[in-house]
């Protein structure tokens, strides 16, 4: 008798190790969800036109993020302004920063050119939608 329940209890263990092995998948899926670093499902540009604030706020030469609108904004030359979605094209993710002229994405490391929209680094391969950008009356308009 104690082969038939040492068998029963080894099967048991396996039981519990696949189990534990898919909670674990899981969490790991969920680590690379997008749910805390998306918009969710909002589109990733803008369906009105939406107020970002000061065009001060962008420096000539340089570029904001404006992550709340799933925007980044740049200054090429004082008075012009580009426009692009913050929205990763892998696997929607918003930007979370620019550096040295270079929009990351947090989840899967994708580089962007806040300039031009362009990818410096997979695993994205299609660039930054562009966003139309307007100032008026020294306030940022997208959309």
């Amino acid at each position: 008798m104690p082969a038939p329940q040492s068998a029963a209890r080894r099967t048991v263990l396996k039981g519990a190790a696949a189990l534990a092995g898919a909670a674990g998948a899981g969490v790991t899926l969920a680590a690379c969800s997008t749910e805390t670093n998306s918009g969710g499902n909002t589109p990733a540009t803008p369906t009105a036109p939406v107020e970002l604030g000061a065009a001060a706020d962008v420096p000539v030469g340089g570029a904001k993020l404006y992550r709340e609108q799933k925007l980044i904004v740049s200054c090429p030359a004082e008075g012009r302004y580009t426009a692009f979605s913050a929205q990763c094209t892998h696997a929607g993710c918003v930007l979370d920063k620019i550096v040295e002229g270079q929009g990351n994405c947090p989840c899967h490391g994708s580089r962007f050119d806040v300039a031009t929209g362009k990818v410096l680094r997979g695993p994205a391969s299609a660039p930054l939608p562009a966003v139309p950008v307007r100032a008026e009356n020294g306030k940022l308009i997208a959309g």
